[in-house]
C-alpha cells in the first residue's frame, strides 16, 4: 500500500509539472492524458469515497487551478456524505424452541433491516399481499391480528415467467415489508420459494447507496428454517408454494412458535467530494449569470454484486475509461479553453466534476441542494457522459435536452452543418445521467454523449479504447455551442421538454404517476421531497410544487422513495386521492386525480 500511495505521489508531483501550462486549444494529447491517469488501474476505479476516488478529485482540482479558474466551495471541493457499504454488527441472532440459527448460513439480515430485536409468535402470510383492484384481488391479511408480532412471507409471486403480469407492482419486498409494517408488524421473516431460487441462497448485504431502512427488522431465512417454524401446521414451504400459485388465493396460518430474534446492520459513510471552478464573466450585468459545464469523475470501483457491474459475478478493476473519464477529460479541456478566452465570456461559467453518479446522480443532486450560487441565475447545464467511444458506422452524436429551451435546436444547427459526423436531437431534458438534477430545476440541460457499447459497466472500458482525435471534434462543437449562449443578450428560455421521474425500479413501471421528480438520494428523512413537477401532470393541477415533502397519500405513511413507489403501485387510473405535504414546515394536504 505504502507503495501505491508513493507511486500515486510522484505521479501528482509529474502531473503537476506536465499541466502547470496546458494548451489553450482542445487537443488529443490532453484528452488522452487525461483519461490515461483517471482509468488508470493504480485508481481502483474511482469509487467514491476511497483514498483513489480522492486522487481522481484532487487530480481534477489541479488542472482546473492549471487553467487559471477559480477554486469555489472548499478549495475546489464541495463534499458530501455518502454509504459506501454496510455490514452486519455483533447483534445477530435467531432463536426459537431448542433451535439457534448460525449466521449466515440459517440467516441473514437484509440490508435496509432496521435495527432491533423482537420476540414474539409468527404469522404465515403467503406472498404478503394486500390487493385489492376490479382485477385483481388477494388480501393476506384480511382476518388475522400481526400487530407486534413476526410476519413470514415469500419472495416473488405467483407468475415469475410472466412478464405482463398483474402482480408486478406488488412483488417488491420492500412493498411487503411496507404492508406489513402498515398491519402492525413488528418484524418480517422473508423465505425464498423454490421459483425464486432454487438453490436458496440467502440474500447478500449489498448497499442501495442511501441511510433509509425499512422501519423494522427484516431477516432472510433459509427454507430449511421456514420448514422449522411450519412444522406445526404440516405444511411445508413446497407444498405451501404449490398451493398458493395454484389456488391463487390467500393461505394464512398462525404459527404457536416464539421467535426471538435480532437484527443489527451497520452503515458504512465516506465523504466525497464534487470538484467545482469557476471563471468570472466579463458583463457587469451578465456576469451574475452562470452556465454550468459537468460531467462525473466517479465510477465503480472493483465491481462485484450491486456495484451496477453488467458482470457483477466478476471482481476486477473497472477502469470507466469512456464512463466517465472521457467526460471529465472533457470538462477538464473547456475548462483550459474558455479560461483563455475568459475576455470574452459575458456570463460566468462554473465547471464540475461530480462524484456519486453512478450512486444515483447524488453528486448533482447534492450541488443543485446546496449551490454556492443562486439556482435561478443559472441559465444552462451542459453535461458530458461518456464521449470518447465513437460508432465509425453511426458516424453521429446525440444531444438531449435539446426541446429544454425554446432556442437550443437552433443555436445547435448553426454548427452541425461542416461537421464531420452527424448530431441526433433529443428534446427530453430528463435521463440517467447529471443533468437530470438541473432539469429537475428547470435550467435547460444539454447532454452530449457517444453512446452505450458491450464495454460498458464492465472491466474493459479501457483508455486504449478511446477515439481521442474525435474526442477533439466532439469538443470543439461543444464549445461553439457554450460560447454562443454565454454570450447571448438574453438568457435561454427554459421549455417543459419530456417528464421530470423515471420509470419504477427494475424497469418495472408504476401504473400512475403523479408527474413529479422525486428525491432518489433519500436526503429528506421526513418523508419524500419533490424535486420537480411536471406541467400539467396530476401533481400540478393537484397544486403540488417542488420542495413539497410527501408524508403520507391516502393516509398511509409514505416515508422514503420505497415507500412512495409501493403506495403508488396500488393506486388506479383516473382515482382522486388525498397527498398529504409539507411544505414550509406546514401540513398541507392536496387532492389529485390520477
Amino acid at each position: 500500500m505504502k507503495r501505491i500511495q508513493i507511486f500515486l505521489f510522484f505521479i501528482f508531483i509529474l502531473t503537476d509539472v506536465v499541466f502547470s501550462q496546458r494548451n489553450p486549444e482542445i487537443t488529443a494529447k490532453e484528452l488522452k492524458t487525461d483519461v490515461y491517469f483517471l482509468a488508470s488501474d493504480s485508481l481502483k476505479g474511482r469509487k467514491p469515497g476511497t483514498k483513489e476516488g480522492n486522487v481522481a478529485a484532487g487530480y481534477i482540482r489541479d488542472q482546473f487551478k492549471a487553467s487559471g479558474l477559480k477554486l469555489i466551495c472548499d478549495n475546489g471541493f464541495q463534499y458530501f456524505e455518502i454509504v459506501t457499504d454496510v455490514t452486519a454488527g455483533d447483534h445477530n441472532d435467531l432463536r426459537f424452541g431448542d433451535f439457534q440459527g448460525t449466521f449466515k448460513k440459517d440467516f441473514m439480515p437484509v440490508a435496509y433491516s432496521s435495527n432491533g430485536t423482537i420476540g414474539n409468535s409468527v404469522v404465515f402470510a403467503g406472498y404478503g399481499f394486500d390487493i385489492d383492484q376490479d382485477s385483481l384481488k388477494w388480501k393476506d391479511y384480511e382476518g388475522v391480528d400481526v400487530k407486534g408480532k413476526w410476519v413470514m412471507l415469500f419472495r416473488g409471486d405467483p407468475e415469475l415467467d410472466n412478464n405482463d403480469s398483474k402482480f408486478i407492482p406488488y412483488t417488491e419486498i420492500r412493498g411487503k415489508i411496507l404492508v406489513a409494517k402498515d398491519h402492525g408488524a413488528a418484524g418480517v421473516l422473508i423465505v425464498t420459494p423454490v421459483n425464486v431460487d432454487k438453490d436458496d441462497k440467502l440474500i447478500g448485504l449489498h448497499s442501495e447507496n442511501n441511510d433509509v431502512t425499512a422501519g423494522i427488522p427484516v431477516i432472510n431465512i433459509k427454507r430449511e428454517v421456514a420448514n422449522m417454524l411450519l412444522k406445526s401446521s404440516g405444511y411445508k414451504v413446497d407444498s405451501l408454494e404449490k398451493i398458493l400459485n395454484k389456488t391463487r388465493k390467500p393461505k394464512t396460518i398462525l404459527l404457536p412458535v416464539m421467535v426471538n430474534a435480532s437484527a443489527e446492520i451497520i452503515q458504512k459513510k465516506a465523504l466525497t467530494e464534487n470538484v467545482v471552478g469557476m471563471i468570472e464573466g466579463t458583463d457587469p450585468v451578465l456576469k451574475d449569470e452562470y452556465i454550468v459545464i459537468g460531467g462525473h469523475y466517479d465510477h465503480l470501483g472493483f465491481g462485484g454484486p450491486g456495484s451496477g457491474s453488467r458482470i457483477p459475478d466478476t471482481v476486477a478493476v473497472h477502469n470507466g475509461a469512456d464512463d466517465n473519464a472521457s467526460g471529465t477529460a472533457m470538462v477538464i479541456e473547456l475548462a483550459g479553453k474558455l479560461a483563455a478566452e475568459k475576455n470574452r465570456l459575458k456570463r460566468s461559467v462554473i465547471f464540475i466534476a461530480f462524484s456519486g453518479e453512478e450512486m444515483g446522480l447524488l453528486g448533482s443532486k447534492y450541488f443543485t441542494d446546496h449551490s454556492p450560487v443562486d439556482m435561478k441565475k443559472i441559465k444552462a447545464m451542459f453535461n458530458f457522459d461518456m464521449v470518447g467511444r465513437f460508432d465509425k458506422e453511426k458516424n453521429s452524436i446525440s444531444i438531449s435536452g435539446t426541446g429544454t429551451s425554446l432556442e437550443g435546436d437552433s443555436i445547435i444547427r448553426m454548427y452541425e452543418k461542416q461537421l464531420p459526423f452527424t448530431v441526433t436531437h433529443s428534446p427530453d431534458g430528463y435521463g440517467p445521467s447529471d443533468h437530470a438534477s438541473f432539469y429537475a430545476s428547470n435550467i435547460p440541460v444539454f447532454y452530449f454523449t457517444t453512446g452505450a457499447h458491450t464495454d460498458y459497466h464492465t472491466p474493459f472500458d479501457d483508455a486504449d479504447k478511446l477515439d481521442y482525435g474525435k474526442e477533439k471534434e466532439i469538443g470543439d462543437f461543444s464549445y461553439n455551442i457554450i460560447m454562443n449562449i454565454d454570450n447571448l443578450p438574453k438568457a435561454l428560455t427554459f421549455h417543459e421538454s419530456g417528464k421530470k421521474e423515471s420509470a419504477g425500479r427494475g424497469g418495472r413501471r408504476m401504473k400512475v404517476t403523479l408527474g413529479i421528480m422525486p428525491d432518489f438520494a433519500g436526503t429528506e428523512k421526513k418523508g419524500l421531497r419533490v424535486d420537480g413537477v411536471t406541467k400539467d401532470a396530476p401533481a400540478d393541477k393537484g397544486g403540488m410544487l417542488k420542495g413539497d415533502i410527501i408524508i403520507s397519500i391516502n393516509g398511509m405513511t409514505v416515508g422514503n422513495i420505497y415507500e412512495y413507489m409501493s403506495r403508488m403501485g396500488k393506486l388506479k387510473q383516473g382515482q382522486t386521492i388525498s397527498v398529504e405535504v409539507i411544505r414550509k414546515e406546514k401540513n398541507v394536504v392536496l387532492i389529485i386525480q390520477l
